[in-house]
């Protein structure tokens, strides 16, 4: 069974790795080519885009895929999209593994928000330092409220875009452990995070952090993401790989569309 997977998270490489060497599966995985240095993965890797919904469904019929499984990052709503259109239109599975969102708890001060834009905005005209844990791409919303000094930690350089005056570069990437995000907050002397309600345990500490500091988090809410069926994690994506080659053997005029 050929099988592409969406990929760039967590659970896009957990899967990776229990797919790899098993016989039964010719997969590919894709990332969408945002982190310049992406960790090697086990299976055969595809970088960049598919140029919209029409090229990922010439991709599709040009590799013969059988099934999809969306495994991208919560925020990673236009691939998304694509995704379930494109497998709509050659009548492919498609399973979308969909990562729990952080729940606020008891002690959490968050201000939630629908947007970089908007976490900006909310920040107020008082000078603060202000801990980034965003995408470099967000980063640029901020540059509308350069009266803070940021501190952004990011997995590659921000690059060519528009940025605040004041701000600093922590280039690392999880999992963050707690008592280090703690002693990262106080000793950069933090008032307020912004973050994405990104979910999973990997950045999860510098919440946790916060919530003991008693630092103020402005949340920005995910995107409403378009899935396929709905799947926990990449154990639960074999289990549906497996049910779907047991029992619905894909048919050779799908691939001819």
């Amino acid at each position: 069974m050929r099988i592409l997977i969406l990929g760039g998270t967590t659970e896009a490489s957990e899967l990776a790795q229990l797919l790899a060497g098993d016989s039964r599966f010719d997969a590919t995985l894709s990332m969408a080519g945002r982190t310049a240095s992406p960790r090697p993965q086990p299976l055969p890797t595809r970088i960049g885009g598919f140029g919209g919904i029409a090229g990922l469904e010439a991709w599709l019929r040009d590799h013969a895929v059988d099934a999809v499984i969306d495994a991208t990052h919560p925020y990673a709503d236009q691939m998304s999209r694509h995704a379930v259109a494109a497998c709509s239109t050659l009548s492919l599975p498609l399973a979308s593994i969909r990562r729990k969102e952080w729940q606020r708890q008891g002690g959490d001060h968050w201000i939630e928000v629908d947007s970089a834009e908007t976490a900006a905005g909310v920040l107020g005209q008082q000078a603060s330092r202000v801990f980034l844990s965003l995408g470099r791409l967000e980063l640029t919303a901020f540059a509308a409220a350069p009266q803070h000094h940021y501190i952004a930690r990011t997995i590659d350089p921000p690059g060519d875009i528009a940025l605040p005056p004041d701000i600093r570069f922590i280039r690392d990437r999880g999992p963050f452990d707690q008592a280090k995000e703690l002693a990262f907050l106080a000793e950069e002397r933090i008032a307020v995070v912004v973050s994405k309600n990104s979910g999973g345990a990997a950045t999860y500490a510098k919440i946790a952090a916060a919530r003991q500091l008693g630092i103020p988090v402005v949340m920005i809410a995910r995107p409403d993401k378009p899935h396929g069926v709905a799947l926990d994690d990449a154990r639960a994506a074999l289990l549906w790989l497996e049910t779907l080659l047991a029992h619905e053997p894909a048919p050779a005029s799908r691939r001819s569309v």
